[in-house]
């Protein structure tokens, strides 16, 4: 079955709630700088700790978090900004699985030359995102048109998630791509959340239904 990942979790109550209503990953982030849900390595590790009942992974623009994993006991990372394939191969020497990003604005991909580079050094998976108009990468709320996510991963020979946009309501948009054969599930923060930026454990049942039950059936 596909996979639910939901990102930017902050405290243990998102872990019970995204781990109650469906998700099976949990995008904690640290080495973002500005972000709304950055975590001092402390923080990251605490939750990671509490995770129980969902993945965590370790969201990053750093270079370099062979310490963070170390301290955090984290086993799954995703390399969310520019990380060069050397990345990658540095990472894989801890035996975690990489999630490399591939970022899209428009029908460019700047990663897309580098795709048999990192496959090479090793990436497990790739995730498919929208820049924002702005050049900013991650929580866009921005979708990508599904042919231009389709010609993208008939490039990549590893599994692939799907960001930018994703709601429980635009799945059917996205029935291609949810039949890729390498297709491996969805990566939200905004379609999670509430008005007032919280949680929503409905909104996120309603992704697990629509993204990865309907999807496996």
């Amino acid at each position: 079955m596909p996979e639910l990942k939901v990102c930017g979790a902050t405290s243990t109550e998102d872990l019970g709630l995204l781990a109650a209503a469906g998700a099976d990953l949990v995008g904690l982030w640290h080495g973002v700088p500005g972000g709304h849900a950055d975590l001092t390595v402390g923080r990251l590790t605490s939750l990671a700790a509490a995770a129980h009942l969902i993945t965590p992974v370790l969201v990053t623009l750093a270079a370099d978090v062979r310490d963070v994993l170390a301290v955090s006991g984290i086993r799954v990372v995703q390399l969310h900004g520019y990380q060069p394939p050397g990345t990658v191969r540095a990472l894989k020497q801890l035996d975690v699985h990489v999630i490399k990003v591939l970022h899209v604005s428009g029908s460019s991909c700047p990663e897309r030359p580098l795709i048999r580079a990192y496959e090479r050094a090793g990436v497990d998976s790739f995730l498919v995102d929208a820049v924002g108009a702005d050049g900013r990468i991650g929580s866009t709320a921005r979708s990508l048109p599904p042919a231009t996510v389709l010609d993208l991963v008939d490039a990549v020979n590893v599994p692939f998630l799907l960001a930018g946009g994703i709601t429980a309501a635009n799945a059917g948009a996205f029935a291609a791509v949810a039949a890729h054969p390498l297709f491996r599930g969805v990566d939200v923060d905004t379609g999670a959340r509430d008005a007032f930026g919280a949680f929503d454990a409905a909104k996120v049942s309603a992704l697990r239904r629509n993204w990865t039950e309907r999807v496996a059936a």
